[in-house]
């Protein structure tokens, strides 16, 4: 019973209802769980040809569960994600050269946007994880998270096909879309077209420090222009440490205007 209604509750988040009640099982758990039920005979696993030209024909697809995580299906959801988002971002932005569509989608598919439209539906409160993952913060965790709502698109894709996967992005990523910001460069990328601009060296990034639990790590970054004193910045992950640090020393060096406190 628990089991169905976690499985609803996704299926109503995402605004897709499963055929395959196996697949959403298969996209909730974690890589931490390991084992389950045999597949029964003839199943097609997960990612096989067998099961994609199911997903194609739009048939619903039986699905290998033994000893089987999400993994394989996230590595679906990603392209699946990719073709979709470039998709959307070819028709809102008709004039927009490729170096911006290319901005745009990066802001759109990365890790931390995944996780933001994943803790959106509040999709950690129904992963399948190990009691160790669960109770070190599994959940909120940014990776375990990002890779979750990719797989739940490999998920859709395998039961529905492209048609419906492609209705569950633009239904999820509708807001992040909406709160596009133009297509400027990011930090690092900024950074990088100043320095070589100036004929400097390339931007380096250090890790400096991390604190802060598992499940809510700080990291400080530094990053370090020859002829240039270094700037640090501070984030919820690496990358944001580094993109904080980058902006730090735009803004020190006059680039980008300092943002008010």
């Amino acid at each position: 019973m628990l089991r169905a209604r976690r499985f609803k509750a996704v299926e109503t988040a995402i605004g897709y209802r499963f055929r395959n009640q196996e697949l959403v099982g298969t996209a909730l758990t974690h890589s931490s769980v390991r084992g389950g039920a045999k597949a029964g005979k003839g199943a097609a696993k997960i990612g096989s040809k067998a099961a994609v030209k199911t997903a194609r024909s739009g048939k619903t697809a039986v699905v290998e569960t033994a000893n089987q995580d999400n993994e394989r299906l996230e590595f679906i959801g990603d392209r699946v994600l990719g073709l979709a988002i470039v998709e959307l971002l070819i028709e809102a932005f008709p004039d927009d050269a490729e170096g911006d569509l290319a901005r745009r989608y990066n802001r759109l598919v990365r890790g931390e946007t995944c996780a933001e439209v994943a803790r959106a539906m509040g999709l950690g409160e129904y992963l399948i994880l190990s009691d160790s993952e669960a109770g070190s913060g599994g959940r909120a965790k940014e990776t375990i998270l990002a890779d979750a709502i990719e797989a739940l698109l490999g998920a859709v894709f395998l039961d529905g096909g492209f048609d419906a996967a492609r209705g569950v992005v633009r239904h999820l990523w509708r807001l992040q879309c909406e709160v596009l910001p133009a297509a400027a460069a990011d930090a690092k990328s900024a950074l990088q077209e100043w320095a070589q601009g100036k004929g400097l060296a390339l931007p380096k990034y250090v890790e400096v420090s991390r604190t802060g639990p598992d499940h809510a790590p700080m990291f400080t970054a530094e990053v370090r222009i020859t002829g240039c004193d270094p700037a640090r910045g501070e984030g919820a992950s690496k990358r944001a440490a580094e993109q904080a640090a980058a902006t730090a020393l735009l803004q020190r060096e006059g680039v980008i205007p300092a943002t008010k406190a």
